[in-house]
């Protein structure tokens, strides 16, 4: 039986899947990974630990799966998110800055106050953000020295895996990470000298960027990964959703994480509105383009409400918001700023409506609707550059969670077609491998439509709520006190 081998490795775990042909997941392993805080808005991991759940997670499939050799390997990798390594021995040079990471945002904000914002986002699609991989390379090479930085490699984390899998005679990237670097122009797709020169990162440190169907080589035997496989695609994990889902034009894609992306095709690589990312959805034979809009905690705050109501994992706290069917309590989950359509630095998190007679089940319900509402701000967006949104698919571990699903309906005004498998990222990178092995495209995936059950004027109701405790959360932190 012909399997193609899927690594999706993500914020929170790293895990494999044996895929056929017509998407049939077929065996399945998991293994966790994860996230030190050494410093408010620092995020890292270890790029060791990442590599050692990518062989466990793959060990765990092939054990629970059929005595078969996979035809191709494919990759689904966590955007944004980079790492150094040794360019000889493939072990890394210091942590992994993860796409929370906000350390460099005093230099994105001096950049932007030079007058670079409006330049890069011409050549990239992208604002001028931390959140972009760009200045966490430049943080990393400067944390090396001048001997370290002879050996080093630096980029995302799917050039890392690649480099580690091929046993260092692969040091390449696909078009849709290196197109969330800030340092790759949008048309033609590559590392473009004017923001190389901009950012400080010399190219002779990153990967080569290749198609996302493209040849990435062949594994090396390590621990239970066979060696002889080639490695047939790679693609950031929200690229992937957006093309496991087959998606159709005038529809939308939420893949629900960490944090989560909103996202949709686009005929031109000209900016949109300017709170939406133009990037490269993949990369072929030539480019094709996708809107973006990046939540940067979405998951991360039914977590964060979970840990402080003393529960055990989001699947508790999902329970328990169950009780309530609206809250007067609201969230903003502004850990690190809010990401897109606001692009605010400075927001910073609270709860708002908090009284006396406030219940933990309805701060359980404002964690779910926080998910909710910041899809709702970045379609919102998206329509104001005229580009209208149908049908919203939805993909990734909280769409098991049926509240949230209605509620997400409810709040956008439009049915949300859930997938039937919350794994769209490891089965589109799949689908991306099979393509190039001449494999036809398989059918759409099915899953649980929710349609819209609620009124404009209850949607209004709730979107103004949501609006004025936004409005705080942005006003708070500046400096003459006044709210926005």
């Amino acid at each position: 039986m012909d399997l193609v081998l899927a690594i999706d490795q993500g914020t929170t775990s790293t895990k494999a899947l044996l895929v056929g042909p017509c998407g049939e997941i077929v065996a399945a392993g998991n293994c966790p990974v994860g996230i030190v805080n050494r410093r408010p808005g620092w995020f890292e991991q270890d790029g060791q630990a990442i590599w050692d759940s990518v062989t466990t997670a793959v060990g765990r499939c092939l054990q629970a799966g059929p005595e078969t050799r996979p035809v191709a390997l494919a990759i689904s990798n966590q955007r944004e998110s980079v790492a150094a390594w040794d360019r000889s021995t493939g072990a890394p040079l210091g942590p992994v800055l993860g796409w929370q990471d906000a350390r460099t945002a005093t230099r994105a904000a001096e950049l932007a106050a030079g007058g670079a914002g409006a330049e890069v986002r011409r050549l990239t699609g992208l604002p001028l953000s931390p959140m972009f991989s760009a200045l966490k390379i430049r943080w990393l090479l400067d944390s090396l020295g001048s001997i370290g930085l002879r050996r080093a490699v630096a980029g995302t984390l799917d050039a890392y895996l690649v480099h580690r899998l091929t046993g260092g005679q692969v040091t390449a990237t696909d078009g849709s990470n290196a197109s969330r670097t800030l340092l790759c122009r949008l048309d033609p797709v590559g590392w473009d000298s004017d923001l190389l020169r901009l950012f400080g990162v010399p190219e002779d440190v990153l990967p080569s960027i290749r198609p996302s169907n493209g040849d990435f080589g062949v594994t090396r035997p390590s621990g239970p990964l066979p060696g002889g496989i080639p490695i047939r695609a790679v693609l950031g994990d929200s690229h992937a959703a957006l093309f496991g889902h087959g998606i159709e034009p005038g529809e939308a894609k939420v893949t629900y994480g960490t944090g989560s992306s909103v996202m949709k095709l686009t005929a031109a690589p000209e900016s949109g509105p300017a709170s939406v990312s133009t990037t490269v959805a993949w990369l072929l034979d030539r480019p094709v383009y996708a809107r973006e809009g990046n939540i940067l905690a979405t998951g991360a705050a039914v977590d964060t409400v979970a840990r402080l109501l003393g529960m055990a994992d989001a699947a508790a706290l999902a329970a328990l918001a169950r009780n309530v069917d609206q809250s007067p309590l609201t969230l903003v989950p502004a850990f690190s700023g809010l990401g897109s359509p606001h692009w605010d630095p400075r927001a910073v998190g609270l709860i708002a409506g908090l009284g006396r007679d406030a219940r933990p089940e309805q701060l359980a319900y404002a964690a779910i609707d926080a998910v909710a509402q910041q899809v709702c701000d970045v379609l919102d967006a998206m329509e104001s550059g005229g580009e209208e949104i149908g049908a919203l698919l939805a993909d990734g571990g909280a769409t098991v969670n049926a509240q949230l699903m209605q509620l997400q309906a409810d709040l956008a005004g439009r049915p949300v077609a859930a997938a039937a498998t919350p794994e769209l990222s490891a089965l589109g990178a799949a689908a991306m491998a099979w393509r190039g092995l001449g494999a036809p495209p398989r059918p759409r995936p099915q899953g649980t439509v929710y349609q819209p059950q609620e009124d404009a004027a209850w949607r209004d109701a709730r979107r103004s709520q949501w609006t004025q405790a936004l409005s705080r959360s942005r006003g708070m932190n500046r400096k003459d006190g006044a709210e926005r």
